[in-house]
């Protein structure tokens, strides 16, 4: 049974108001809460409707953000996305690999998680 995409990536923080914020206001994504399977959902998705990124709510005396290496997204709109980042003085740094025609924009979010953002062709 082969993997055919990414599903979603849970996100555990001690805000979910500022999580949610940092994702809408950077990547354009709808933010909605709704009764989940435990507890609150807070899901964040994309144009298509679909919820990629949950948002779960951990204790404030927890440190951990779990045992997340960081989060790839494939994105598209990579100078509106960098203008974002640079209006709002999150730091990144940029790869790009012209053999493949892929870039690649490297951050962390406000809890510490890496993120890398892939745009093919741009």
């Amino acid at each position: 049974m082969p993997v055919t995409g990414l599903n979603h990536v849970n996100i555990r923080t001690t805000d979910i108001a500022k999580s949610a914020s940092f994702y809408v206001e950077v990547f354009d994504f709808e933010y909605r809460r709704a009764p989940g399977v435990v507890g609150e959902s807070n899901w964040l998705f994309d144009r298509q409707g679909k919820p990629i990124i949950h948002l779960r709510l951990r204790p404030a005396e927890s440190s951990s953000t779990g045992p997340i290496d960081h989060v790839a997204l494939n994105c598209e709109g990579k100078a509106e996305i960098l203008s974002r980042l640079e209006a709002r003085r999150i730091e990144f740094k940029v790869f790009e690999n012209a053999g493949s025609r892929l870039t690649q924009v490297f951050l962390v979010d406000p809890h510490g998680i890496p993120l890398e953002l892939n745009f093919a062709g741009e």
